[in-house]
């Protein structure tokens, strides 16, 4: 079993963001802050489609050395498409032997990254988690994601 859950685009101001998806009929369904990676993740979906079918905002805070916030040029705010799976793995190594490159590999069991044919990146998350395992424990990264 494949289920979407969302694409993330990252945004520079979530508040504004969020005024323009309430809109379209978006509502706010969950947020997570993270002190350590200095982002916030905000999730919004149609009434009904909490975890189904969402759109994830990825706000990433300033520097500490209070330079501007960064801004996306050239598509690069959006972020990737997401797909739970039921074996990351079994996925994983089935793309790998289709000739497709692991980006990010499921070191933890729990998520990886991998492109399209045309550069799209492509969220793997685990359903539940898998224990590490090899030769995926020991993959290191490869270009981006």
């Amino acid at each position: 079993m494949v289920q979407y859950l969302h694409t993330m685009i990252r945004v520079t101001d979530p508040d504004a963001t969020i005024a323009f998806f309430k809109l379209i009929g978006l509502e706010e369904v969950r947020r997570f802050d993270s002190e350590q990676g200095r982002f916030t993740l905000i999730f919004l979906a149609a009434p009904g489609q909490a975890g189904i079918a969402e759109v994830e905002l990825t706000h990433n805070w300033p520097p500490e050395d209070g330079s501007a916030p960064e801004t996306y040029t050239g598509g690069r705010n959006f972020g990737h498409l997401a797909y739970r799976v039921d074996d990351i793995y079994a996925t994983c190594r089935r793309l790998m032997d289709a000739g497709v490159t692991i980006n990010r590999p499921p070191r933890d069991g729990h998520m990886a990254f991998v492109r399209s044919p045309d550069g799209i990146s492509v969220e793997l998350l685990q359903d539940g988690h898998l224990p590490p395992q090899e030769p995926w424990a020991s993959m290191p990264n490869v270009g981006s994601w």
